[in-house]
């Protein structure tokens, strides 16, 4: 995970496009005469566009870019949506009332627009009765039509039957 940024006798194009460290151009000048100016403002000329032709450089202090470089890539990390996949598990004997507390909550997650999957669990002798998974995940697609849209209809699995759900789009 070596930083593959060229800096100062690392550079190799014989022209460089110049960037001060306040972010004005100085213009297209040769690589040795851009060394000397950063080197007599005592920065160092970093590399920040290697693919432009010529490439660009800016005259900055190296630890100071590293540190502003690895904070806007923690920002983007923190910012990045990782919980994509929520579950709602329930049994088959889920009363009404908690029925629609858990419904609420996969409102709130479609809103946020994560995929649910509602998984219907089977203990025991419940495991002989797998028909009534079925029918209470149809009555919570009826519930939630107006909001999601099923993404995987409900399928069973050993002792568990579940659906998938999206958020639905207008």
């Amino acid at each position: 995970d070596r930083d593959q940024t060229k800096i100062n006798n690392r550079i190799l194009a014989p022209e460089v496009r110049l960037i001060d460290a306040d972010g004005t151009q100085i213009g297209i000048r040769p690589l040795r005469e851009a060394l000397g100016i950063a080197r007599t403002r005592g920065m160092d000329l970093i590399e920040i566009a290697p693919d432009a032709r010529p490439p660009v450089c800016k005259i900055l202090d190296y630890s100071k870019y590293k540190y502003d470089k690895r904070k806007k890539e923690r920002v983007a990390k923190k910012n990045q949506k990782s919980g994509l996949l929520k579950e709602i598990r329930v049994s088959p004997r889920i009363a009404a009332h908690d029925l629609e507390v858990k419904l609420n909550h996969v409102r709130d997650f479609l809103k946020e627009n994560d995929k649910v999957r509602i998984t219907v669990v089977f203990r025991g002798r419940e495991n002989q009765y797998k028909d009534l998974g079925y029918e209470l995940l149809e009555k919570v697609k009826v519930m939630l039509q107006d909001v999601a849209d099923i993404e995987r209809s409900p399928a069973g699995e050993r002792n568990t039957v579940f659906m998938m759900l999206s958020a639905k789009h207008a």
